[in-house]
Order: structure tokens, then C-alpha cells, then sequence
């Protein structure tokens, strides 16, 4: 019987968090507003942060508690927000912990080789564009 080989994957870095921050400001400038954005790795620590100065002051926290939702459940927060409603399948997750989750547009995770290697999250601006600033930056760092 032979063993599966398991090929390393390159764990997301300080330069990748940076280009993801750069990318999602540059697409919210572009779209007229100010924005958070923040970059975890794959534990969920801390790469990168960037709130914009004019950026409403929780959007810092939004973007941050997007970030942690999305790495957690390896999923867009976009695609979450019907699960959470009353009746869906996750209704009691947003209190079931005791870090706050946030399903809200705006937070994905960040993949690599088909493997979760981070999560990024943007706050600041409506959930649609926060979501596309997101994903702009995912396609850059591609």
C-alpha cells in the first residue's frame, strides 16, 4: 500500500498581505470610498492592516471580525448570510463563540494550491463593493 505524498504549500507572507491591502485600497480609491482592510494567515493571526483616515472608525473592526468568519468556515462571508438568518442551517453561530463572527459581504478566504493559506476582510464601504474590493485583490495576488 503505498503512502499519498503531500506537496507543501506556501504559506501566505507579509509581501502577499501587503499586496492584497495595496489592491483593495487602490479599488475602493477608484470607486470613491475609504475602506479597512486586514489580511490574517492561516491561524488567524495578524499580517496586515490598513484603515484608510477617513475610513469610518469601525469599519476596523468589521473588517477584521470578516477576515476571522471567513477563515474559520473557509468560506466567503457573502455566501454565508442566509445560513445565519432565523431558520437557517447556522442561525445560532454568530453567538455560539466567543470571538464575534460577522456574516456580511466583504470577507474571503484566501486559497493556495486548493488549500487555505489566510482570509482577508474589507469594511467601510456597502457590503456588494467590500466584496469586490476583495476580490479584486485575490485575483491580483493570483
Amino acid at each position: 500500500m503505498s503512502t499519498p505524498t503531500r506537496t507543501a504549500v506556501a504559506a501566505l507572507t507579509t509581501e502577499d498581505a501587503e499586496l492584497l491591502v495595496r489592491v483593495a485600497k487602490t479599488a475602493a480609491e477608484a470607486a470613491g470610498t475609504t475602506v479597512s482592510v486586514t489580511v490574517l494567515d492561516a491561524g488567524g493571526h495578524l499580517l496586515a492592516f490598513r484603515r484608510d483616515d477617513r475610513a469610518v472608525l469601525i469599519s476596523g473592526e468589521t473588517s477584521t471580525r470578516k477576515a476571522y468568519t471567513a477563515l474559520q468556515l473557509n468560506a466567503p462571508t457573502a455566501d454565508l448570510v442566509e445560513a445565519v438568518r432565523p431558520g437557517g442551517p447556522l442561525h445560532t453561530l454568530p453567538t455560539a463563540l466567543d470571538r464575534p463572527l460577522l456574516f456580511i459581504a466583504g470577507g474571503l478566504p484566501v486559497h493556495r494550491d486548493g488549500r487555505l493559506v489566510g482570509a482577508m476582510g474589507v469594511g467601510g464601504a456597502a457590503p456588494d463593493q467590500e466584496h469586490a474590493f476583495a476580490a479584486a485583490a485575490l485575483d491580483a495576488l493570483a
